[in-house]
């Protein structure tokens, strides 16, 4: 695939964000500033403003406001990035989508074929693929014939969602907006097609998403993975994948792909450092005229819900 557009090489990427809240705040923003090759320009949201960003009520007058704007940096939630991308891509602006991509593959799609047809990069942004010991781990898994992974992905969705009742809507996801990350990482790092057989989705009485779920999958080439997720994990929390081999090698990545051990020794231990990484290949893409948008982690997402069994769980309260 060819893209057709006018850069400037020699100027940063300029960027305008659309959605100001904790993971702009958090992630986006410290990760912008911090590379030379990119300037945030602006950022809108219908009420956050964050100290330092020039903000607009939304994408339309920010983009009115700031022409210069050659890129959007869409971090809103999924229900409505449909909409906002396919405005950021018609203004001829390129496009970086906070994970999940879309509240719906087929949302997703449309937006990658409409960046295609228009000659506009996009990424669909799995910020846990660029976590330090994932392609070390990808590596070792190349090597060798698996008998099974475990994904263990558990977490406070109170420490990190506050107040966040989309999450809990349709197209939310529930307890998989952080079980995706996990995807991200597991799509990388196996060769072949997961596909799922069997999910128990335990979704609270007075919500629309699960807050906990069970999950076996099976690749295409005969490998056994389950996945555990769990919305209400106190204290420490949980993102870890075990991979064991036909051969009975044991390795285990932990928090969430920066602590790698093998056959229980410590083989890698970095900081977290996903954002500048996944910014820094969103400018080299633009640069270079390319795209990347994989929706292989929202497909499986997708499947989920397809052949899921459905349990009433609790009533979830914030």
């Amino acid at each position: 695939m060819t893209l057709s557009s006018s850069r400037n090489n020699s100027k940063p990427l300029s960027i305008g964000l659309v959605g100001l809240g904790k993971i702009a705040i958090d992630q986006h923003i410290p990760a912008i500033n911090a590379n030379p090759n990119l300037e945030l320009v602006a950022g809108c949201s219908p009420h956050a403003r964050p100290e330092g960003v020039r903000a607009y009520k939304n994408m339309t007058e920010m983009l009115q406001a700031h022409p210069e704007i050659k890129a959007v940096a869409i971090c809103t939630p999924p229900q409505v990035r449909h909409a906002i991308a396919k405005e950021a891509i018609n203004a001829g602006k390129h496009v970086f989508l906070e994970k999940p991509p879309a509240a719906t593959l087929g949302e997703a799609e449309a937006i990658r074929r409409l960046a295609q047809e228009s000659g506009i990069t996009l990424l669909a942004s799995w910020h846990s693929r660029f976590a330090p010991a994932v392609e070390t781990t990808r590596d070792w898994i190349a090597q060798r014939s698996l008998r099974s992974v475990h994904v263990v992905w558990k977490e406070n969705v109170r420490q990190w969602h506050p107040g966040q009742t989309w999450i809990f809507a349709p197209g939310g996801m529930g307890v998989f907006d952080p079980g995706i990350n996990s995807l991200s990482i597991l799509t990388r790092i196996l060769s072949g097609t997961v596909i799922v057989q069997k999910a128990d989705l335990h979704i609270p009485v007075n919500c629309d998403a699960p807050i906990q779920v069970g999950m076996d999958m099976m690749t295409d080439t005969g490998v056994s993975v389950r996945a555990d997720y769990d919305f209400l994990q106190e204290n420490e929390q949980t993102w870890s994948i075990f991979v064991e081999s036909t051969k009975g090698e044991k390795l285990a990545l932990h928090k969430g792909g920066t602590r790698l051990e093998v056959d229980g020794k410590l083989v890698m231990q970095e900081k977290e450092a996903e954002y500048p990484g996944l910014y820094a290949h969103f400018a080299e893409l633009v640069r270079n005229g390319k795209s990347d948008a994989d929706f292989s982690p929202l497909r499986i997402v997708a499947d989920a819900f397809l052949v899921g069994k459905r349990i009433a769980a609790p009533e979830y309260i914030e």
